[in-house]
């Protein structure tokens, strides 16, 4: 009657107001949006402590990392068994993911039994609550009919901290939530839990995964959501856990993709950091548990004292007269008589103010109907307070997610679970309320747990099984990229074997030699201004080089070459050509004058004298027709001759491989090898004259089956060996055009199946097999086919194949240079795939990292392993113990990609050891280099146009 009294007469009192004595009491719990805002970065300053190498030992927020890589992606399957302990009771599950009939696709089938924990176990012998465990482990399989001798993958969510070394292992830091077992701080409990299996008998389990409530909620949230990657646990303790950029995680070797970090964020203030906003009320709370100055965020937040809390603080209130007329039952100082449960039952929309007046009236209170609004308020503050800063420390945690990727708009989905959070009435509204205030910019998406952590832990060991599974898988398919010693050894042994077979008269050659007609490197004293022209792959460029000494200025400009135009008619591309040199003279304003021109012609040619090159075959995918078996100089010359605009004076023809070691042999006069690694891959390097059996038969007659030798040829050859004959060996560049090892069958032993589609998509099938290795136009065909073939397999990208992976060319070598950059994050890796149109997980895009890397790895030992061979074969030649050279080098795969040149030389360095090889990047490309040989052409021939 007395209830029923109250709840009538309350309401003539409300014009009195008893809140507002409550908010002045209680202002130092009533937190504003720019406090929050102050919290918050405070917590994200913690975080940042915590997760670095320096700082976490001293970090009161420890920042766990948890070993679990990636969130579910809905393709787990498989049954488990699980464990879960962290309360007064723990549970024992069968969890099956995608197992059985009518379980539909994403379902989760569990059987769970809930047993006791008796007190006595939780703070008696470590051991001894193990046993209890193990036994209950025991019982739950007779129950469930589960059979004994089959092993059984076992998920163990152990809900304390923990730091963990790996996945399967967990050293337990401190006991919190009333647990104090002797014996288990500083152990691995996975181990003792194996221990205690062991001693129990009968029972094969293989521990997979320990992971801590917060992490399970996540990954059960995570199953139904792409987008949850944060979890959130607000019940009797709090906690918080989130997927951090690894590289960000010091404490944790490597640098790829994410972890989801544990940050134990309960201890947040253990070292001052909240004590401006610490209360007296807080401090009674600490000061009476079992562990004072310890998880000073949990005690102000937590389902564990929030009842306390409001207890203390209605205590004091009556005792200063503010309440019950100052009247004070012992039940009212009695500790734990006011429970977080009871908070709920004060808040209720419709029942609050009933259930507060039976509350006080259990405590043996006589309270007025401003005592019961003003309990009632007490309750609210607490709990608000609560939410407040949980949703401080949640913004914290969202911010740092949005900051790591580097975006403005975040969309992002919390896993959340917790009594307080599923109980309170009020708390999930306050909370959203306030994240949505603190970051209005973010999209953030609340999902309570369905089944709580036991599923959580059963996911996270169905997906370490699948990461597990899927990795082994592509380690398997990559593994056909990895090189060996050995057969580095062989393709090098190969290398010099086509070197020596093209050098002999007789063919065909699969590395033809051809001769450039090229003796001499720049001396320096090289003068006057020549045309270079330069034609390699999908552009032209024209330049005007001037040289004085030891210095030259360049002027160009690029064309570029549309398709039609490639595989067109060579007619057409010839004129095209004389349509772009005459663009450019006009440009320079010399279209009246006649200037000698080096033309870089970068596909193979067989050459007669400097100034002629029969084109033997297309490449880098041109196809212009009549061009093969053609003089590409005449065909130039006549081009220009039907423009009838102006004329040129044609004096070299030049692969740009040659064209590059003389560019740089300007530079330096070591340089004696030219190496393109780019569009297409090629080498040059002077050869001792004697030694090209070629030339060598076809001195002293002026004619042989392959052409005729003029007079100035002839002259030139002698002159290089009057020259050089008091001086050195005579030398001759030779353009090796290596790209064709392999066009014979003798690089099988590495050829992958993925190299064999790309060469039968190819313009030229059995042709260039060395080049569509190493080059940059095949790299990106060879990665997409990889791509494509993990993704059938379910591997990548969900087993959804895209129009983007079927089509041809499509994933172009620049994106190797792109996703391989060591300060690129993963993130950006995955918007590239995204404007591709692959839609990736992070774990996807760890995955197109390491093809990427394995493939241009591979092509740049391939390269390395080319080069030693004709490194030791200059030192042979020369009979040297110890060779010193410079490459010059050229080509965007070179230049661009950023561990391309490393694993280069490192190789050239493992596989040449008596050569010291220097490497200089070309500076003005081949194109100067054509301008170098047309000049030193002309200095021979003593004419210098000035």
């Amino acid at each position: 009657m007395l209830a029923a009294h109250l709840v009538s007469f309350l309401f003539s009192k409300l014009q009195e107001d008893p809140t507002k004595r409550v908010d002045r009491f209680l202002h130092a719990m009533r937190l504003q949006d720019d406090q929050l805002s102050d919290i918050s970065a405070r917590f994200q300053a913690e975080m940042k402590k915590g997760l670095s190498i320096e700082s976490n030992a001293a970090a009161a927020v420890k920042m766990l990392p948890t070993y679990v890589r990636s969130t579910p992606d809905g393709s787990e399957k498989g049954q488990f068994l699980a464990l879960d302990v962290g309360g007064s009771k723990f549970k024992v599950l069968q969890v099956k993911v995608r197992e059985g009939v009518g379980i539909k696709k994403g379902e989760v089938e569990m059987a769970e039994k809930i047993y006791p924990l008796p007190k006595e176990l939780q703070t008696g012998k470590g051991v001894e609550l193990f046993d209890h465990v193990s036994e209950s482990l025991k019982d739950f399989l007779h129950e469930k009919n589960i059979s004994l001798e089959k092993k059984h993958p076992l998920a163990f969510t152990f809900s304390f901290p923990c730091e963990h070394r790996c996945l399967d292992q967990g050293i337990l830091l401190s006991w919190c939530k009333n647990y104090r077992a002797r014996g288990l701080q500083g152990k691995d409990v996975v181990q003792v839990l194996r221990d205690a299996i062991s001693r129990a008998g009968d029972m094969d389990m293989e521990v997979l995964a320990m992971v801590n409530d917060t992490v399970a909620t996540m990954m059960t949230c995570g199953f139904d959501d792409e987008y949850c990657e944060v979890g959130l646990i607000i019940g009797t303790g709090t906690n918080a856990c989130y997927m951090e950029e690894r590289r960000h995680v010091d404490l944790v070797a490597g640098d790829e993709g994410r972890m989801c970090v544990n940050t134990e964020w309960g201890a947040f203030g253990d070292d001052g950091a909240l004590d401006d906003f610490i209360t007296e009320f807080d401090r009674d709370v600490d000061a009476a548990s079992a562990n004072p100055g310890k998880q000073i965020f949990e005690k102000m937040v937590s389902g564990m004292y929030l009842g306390e809390l409001v207890r203390l603080i209605v205590l004091k209130m009556a005792k200063l007269g503010l309440l019950f007329d100052g009247n004070i039952s012992d039940a009212l100082r009695t500790k734990g008589k006011i429970t977080t449960a009871h908070v709920a039952a004060m808040e209720e929309y419709r029942h609050g103010l009933k259930n507060t007046i039976d509350l006080l009236m259990q405590l043996d209170l006589t309270p007025s109907a401003d005592d019961c609004i003003a309990v009632q308020h007490v309750s609210t503050i607490v709990s608000f307070r609560s939410s407040n800063l949980v949703a401080a420390g949640l913004a914290a945690v969202l911010t740092r997610i949005k900051q790591n990727r580097n975006i403005r708009d975040l969309r992002i989905t919390v896993g959340v679970d917790g009594t307080v959070y599923k109980t309170h009435p009020q708390y999930p509204k306050r909370l959203h309320k306030v994240v949505r205030q603190l970051l209005p910019e973010c999209q953030v998406r609340f999902v309570l747990s369905d089944g709580g952590s036991s599923k959580g832990a059963a996911l996270v060991t169905a997906v370490a099984q699948r990461l597990a599974a899927q990795s082994r898988k592509v380690k398997e398919t990559l593994s056909a990229f990895t090189l060996s010693h050995d057969q580095l050894q062989m393709v090098k042994a190969r290398m010099r074997a086509g070197l020596e077979a093209g050098l002999k008269s007789q063919g065909p050659f699969t590395i033809k030699m051809l001769p450039s007609y090229v003796y001499h490197t720049p001396d320096g004293t090289q003068r006057g201004k020549y045309l270079a022209l330069d034609l390699g792959g999908t552009n032209f460029r024209a330049l005007l080089v001037t040289f004085k000494g030891q210095t030259s200025r360049l002027y160009h400009k690029i064309y570029t070459i549309p398709l039609v135009i490639m595989q067109g008619t060579g007619e057409e591309l010839f004129d095209h050509l004389a349509d772009c040199v005459c663009d450019f003279l006009d440009y320079m304003g010399m279209k009246n004058v006649r200037l000698p021109a080096g033309f870089t012609f970068s596909f193979p040619c067989k050459q007669t004298a400097v100034d002629t090159g029969t084109l033997v075959s297309w490449t880098k995918g041109y196809k212009a027709t009549d061009c093969e078996g053609h003089d590409v100089v005449k065909m130039l010359r006549e081009a220009i001759k039907r423009r009838k605009e102006f004329d040129l004076d044609i004096v070299a023809l030049v692969n740009d491989t040659v064209g590059t070691m003389m560019s740089c042999a300007y530079e330096d006069p070591q340089c004696e090898i030219g190496l393109i690694a780019g569009t297409g891959s090629n080498l040059c390097y002077m050869e001792d004259l004697k030694n090209i059996e070629k030339i060598e038969q076809r001195r002293g007659t002026t004619e042989t089956d392959e052409g005729t030798l003029d007079g100035q040829e002839d002259e030139d050859c002698c002159q290089a060996e009057k020259t050089e004959e008091d001086a050195e060996i005579p030398k001759m560049c030779i353009n090796t055009e290596w790209g064709g090892l392999g066009d014979d069958g003798s690089l099988n032993d590495v050829i992958t199946a993925f190299d064999k589609e790309v060469d039968q998509h190819s313009v030229n099938p059995g042709k260039q097999r060395f080049e569509k290795m190493t080059s940059g136009m095949y790299l990106g065909e060879v990665v997409r086919h990889v791509l494509l073939d993990l993704t059938k397999r379910g591997l990548l990208f969900r087993g959804h194949v895209t129009e983007t992976l079927k089509r041809h060319g499509k994933f172009e070598t620049k994106y190797l240079s792109q996703i391989e950059s060591d300060n690129l994050a993963l993130l950006e890796v995955r918007s590239i795939l995204q404007k591709l149109g692959l839609d990736s997980t992070c774990d996807d895009s760890i995955i197109v990292k390491e093809v990427c890397g394995a493939v241009s790895r591979r092509a740049a030992q391939l390269c390395g392993a080319g080069l030693a061979a004709v490194v030791d074969k200059i030192r042979e030649n020369r009979e040297l113990d110890h060779l010193n050279i410079t490459v010059g080098v050229d080509g965007a795969l070179y230049k661009l990609h950023p561990h391309f040149s490393q694993i280069l030389q490192n190789t050239v360095k493992v596989m040449a050891p008596q050569c010291d090889v220097t490497f200089l990047p070309s500076e003005e490309g081949s194109g100067k280099g054509a301008a170098l040989i047309a000049a030193v052409t002309q200095t021979t021939a003593g004419d210098v146009t000035e």
